[in-house]
């Protein structure tokens, strides 16, 4: 007998008689998931910050030389970058909530065997790999896909608080872990975030839900059919299909660039430069925390925007400006903190992140389902970036014996940007298509098929 879709069955009590009635079971809601995802985004958020501040104490407790843990430091961003889109594909196959918990299993993990490190392989390992491999699953991608899947009319909103929970994760875990580390000791500040990832897992595990197919809901709550091929093939495969479209080069090259503005120049350089004009480094720390608390207010109204908005103008403006304050730079850097300098930090903070919204909506208006992986790949270009131009900004260094050229390189870069986004197409149908297998017509019936039998009674 064919039961009515979309329905489940329950026993009443005998004393109305043994039938079977229909009932409908509440659905989910989106924003339970959304919360869910920005707990275990600014959980992994958090493992970001501790890197940098664990460069002084191995150097002295455990003698490393400093490129070691550089080294370390290195492996994290690139298998970061180049986990995102395999990890996306992998949502398709196994769901978001197995991913988000493995990626807080691996994360947890690595930290917890970085209290026991002795050598440098070991931090790349734990730190480099393991800990890359989680926050790499629990990125950006990690917002697109759930945007993806639970949200319509507000996905650019949702889009922006879920990647302003990565900026919270880093910037609020800071002052407690660098407290941690001047109390007790790094391997304190490791155990600490072991200890937050696994607190996080049982919350994660009952938040983060994939959509039920229901008539009655709209296309936001449509789980994505399943996969018959591997994770990782899938992820090949989608980037041999963008690849051939002109928009995935235009996104991916002006998300490079995002990268190379912001972790390659500001997040990697700022605070040596302004020490070089003779600025305490935790002063310029402090000033990095500012522009940290304006990455939350500008990427959440940046989603607003992209709500309401042409992307392409949003990135235009976002990287014009972006270029502006990286060329005004050099003129305001001096050993004391001004008024121009914190109008600096505050117009820099509110665009740092603000391009991801409106990157993650042109790549969904240009391929469809297939926009979190695609994203993933645009999000490897940003780290490519960030590298590139953080390896480039110390070579300038030493050659030039300042950090004036590489201010000036990262506004030219974002000027280039600026125009790139404005030549990406606006209809995204050529793009989806060439993601998108065709779909088989369905033969024609030469009679109706017999109705559904009524439900029981």
């Amino acid at each position: 007998m064919s039961w009515p879709s979309g329905q489940s069955w329950r026993r009443v009590p005998p004393s109305q008689g043994e039938v079977m009635r229909p009932y409908r079971k509440i659905p989910r809601s989106p924003w339970t998931v959304a919360a869910g995802a920005a707990l275990a985004i600014v959980t992994a958020g958090a493992f970001s910050t501790l890197a940098g501040l664990l460069v002084g104490p191995l150097h002295e407790d455990l003698g490393w030389s400093r490129a070691s843990i550089g080294l370390g430091s290195l492996v994290n961003m690139v298998v970061y970058g180049a986990s995102a889109p395999f990890a996306a594909a992998l949502m398709d196959r196994l769901g978001m909530r197995r991913v988000a918990v493995g990626a807080l299993c691996l994360v947890g993990a690595g930290a917890g065997l970085a209290t026991t490190m002795t050598a440098p392989w070991q931090f790349v390992l734990y730190w480099g790999v393991l800990v890359g491999l989680g926050t790499g699953a629990t990125a950006t991608t990690f917002a697109a896909t759930v945007t993806e899947r639970w949200f319509v009319a507000r996905r650019g909103l949702v889009t922006g608080l879920l990647t302003a929970a990565s900026v919270v994760g880093q910037f609020v875990f800071l002052p407690v872990l660098s407290w941690v580390i001047d109390t007790y000791s790094w391997r304190a500040a490791a155990a600490a975030l072991a200890l937050a990832a696994a607190g996080a897992l049982p919350v994660v595990w009952a938040a983060v839900r994939e959509p039920r197919k229901d008539p009655g809901r709209t296309e936001d709550t449509a789980r994505p059919a399943g996969r018959t091929e591997g994770a990782a093939r899938h992820a090949l495969r989608t980037l041999a299909r963008a690849a051939r479209t002109g928009p995935f080069w235009l996104l991916a090259g002006t998300f490079a660039v995002c990268g190379a503005s912001t972790n390659g120049v500001m997040w990697t350089h700022f605070a040596p430069a302004a020490h070089d004009h003779g600025m305490p480094v935790t002063v310029a720390a402090s000033l990095l925390s500012l522009i940290g608390i304006f990455n939350v207010a500008g990427t959440v109204a940046s989603g607003w925007l992209t709500d309401r908005a042409d992307p392409r103008r949003l990135l235009a403006v976002y990287y014009a400006l972006r270029g502006l304050t990286l060329l005004a730079l050099p003129l305001l850097l001096t050993s004391a903190v001004d008024a121009p300098l914190v109008a600096f930090t505050v117009v820099f903070g509110l665009l740092d992140v603000a391009t991801v919204p409106p990157t993650i909506a042109l790549c969904r208006a240009h391929y469809g389902a297939g926009a979190p992986v695609v994203f993933g790949w645009v999000s490897a270009a940003h780290q490519v970036g960030a590298g590139a131009v953080a390896f480039a900004g110390g070579m300038a260094r030493d050659t030039f014996g300042s950090y004036d050229p590489v201010w000036v390189g990262a506004g030219a870069l974002c000027a280039g940007a600026a125009l790139l986004a404005l030549t990406v197409r606006r209809s995204g149908q050529a793009g989806r298509a060439a993601l998108t297998p065709p779909v088989p017509a369905t033969p024609r019936r030469s009679r109706a098929l017999p109705a559904s039998p009524p439900p029981c009674r």
